[in-house]
């Protein structure tokens, strides 16, 4: 009688539980080829015990539809994980391992968003299982790739100096090329002018807005990984436990001191979350908002765009022109120097690479200008 009261669920719902089973199908598929190929008897049965507890899976999710009377088809691996085993045995198991790690990391996020989304008690019961053994499965295979941190969690970040930077040279970059482009057609200082300040204008208020919106995308990221590190906590304490005992061990505190340290911390849930946040995403207390992001932004690509426009407002002719890319050639050696603490190249180096970017940018621009001169003017 229970079995006949059951709702349906909808076509949305039993999709995503589709997919889910296809990706357990995938994963145990996997994990027992790279079983079969490893020579390391102790690594071997920890890759069968995952290809095991796999198979458990997918027969939770076809017990699962079938409680729905869903129809499935002879369910087989896809092409994609057809072809990561050819790599395997062919080439590298390395690449491979890393990219189940990252699968294992989605399936505990996407079951924990399952389990706070569904209405379904069945299909909450079974996400939150299925996500407490996925995240068992990547300290698994933590040990077998060298990893550390719980990989599900994506925290990364740039900076006010970056954004200045790269602002900055955004706006010398395009600017540069715009009016280039423009003394290709025109000697009309007032046209030059004018397409120059409203490129500024026009450059500025795009990268402000796009600071903006990385910034409050950034922003809701982090706001997400602190809501799933939460939910965590509350539904996964022990395997959260055995996080914070890694952590501590790593940081060289003995074994057996950092699993009382990591009860001790567990046994309050704020505190171990706040401890979460700092050790694990590596999210620090916020120094900016989006909004400071946004012009900080703009107003670097503004300078940046200016630079090559400045000229013309206090001369013209051909002084202004030299003037003009005499500044921003040297602008653009500068830009590509100070990019070379983000990116760890030589300062000359990337200065030079960054010249030679703006010359090109410049000489395209020019030709482009002297061929619409033809046509237009």
């Amino acid at each position: 009688m229970e079995h006949q009261e059951k709702i349906k669920p909808d076509d949305k719902t039993i999709k995503t539980w589709k997919h889910h089973l296809q990706d357990e199908i995938d994963a145990s598929f996997l994990y027992s080829v790279f079983a079969n190929l490893e020579p390391d008897p102790d690594r071997k049965d920890i890759l069968l015990e995952l290809a095991e507890v796999e198979n458990r899976h997918v027969a939770r999710w076809e017990e699962m539809l079938t409680s729905y009377n869903v129809k499935m088809k002879q369910q087989r691996p896809t092409f994609k994980a057809r072809f990561w085993a050819w790599y395997a045995r062919k080439i590298d198991r390395k690449i491979p391992l890393s990219r189940m790690l990252q699968e294992e990391a989605s399936e505990v996020k996407d079951y924990l968003t399952l389990h706070k989304n569904s209405t379904l008690a069945d299909a909450k019961e079974t996400a939150l299982d299925l996500a407490k053994e996925s995240a068992m499965h990547t300290e698994s295979l933590k040990e077998l790739t060298g990893s550390s941190d719980e990989p599900w969690h994506k925290t990364e970040s740039g900076g006010t100096l970056g954004n200045i930077i790269y602002g900055f040279n955004d706006g010398l970059t395009a600017n540069f090329g715009l009016v280039a482009g423009v003394i290709a057609a025109t000697s009309n200082i007032s046209t030059i002018l004018v397409t120059g300040i409203v490129g500024t204008v026009a450059d500025s208020l795009s990268m402000g807005a796009s600071g903006y919106l990385a910034a409050k995308s950034e922003q809701e990221v982090y706001e997400h990984e602190i809501e799933i590190e939460r939910e965590e906590i509350r539904l996964m304490p022990d395997i959260e436990e055995d996080e914070l005992t890694l952590i501590y061990a790593s940081r060289g505190v003995p074994k057996e001191h950092a699993r009382l340290l990591a009860k001790e911390v567990m046994s309050d849930p704020e505190r171990a979350l706040e401890e979460k946040i700092q050790a694990e995403l590596k999210i620090g207390e916020t120094h900016t908002t989006p909004f400071k992001e946004g012009w900080i932004t703009g107003l670097a690509t503004a300078v940046g765009a200016f630079i090559p426009v400045a000229p013309f407002l206090f001369t013209s002719g051909a002084t202004a022109i030299w003037i003009s890319f005499s500044l921003a050639m040297f602008s653009h050696f500068a830009v590509g120097a100070a990019r070379s603490l983000f990116t760890g190249r030589g300062l000359i180096r990337s200065g030079f690479d960054m010249f030679v970017v703006g010359l090109g940018v410049a000489g395209v621009g020019y030709l482009v200008g002297k061929l619409l001169e033809r046509y237009f003017f």
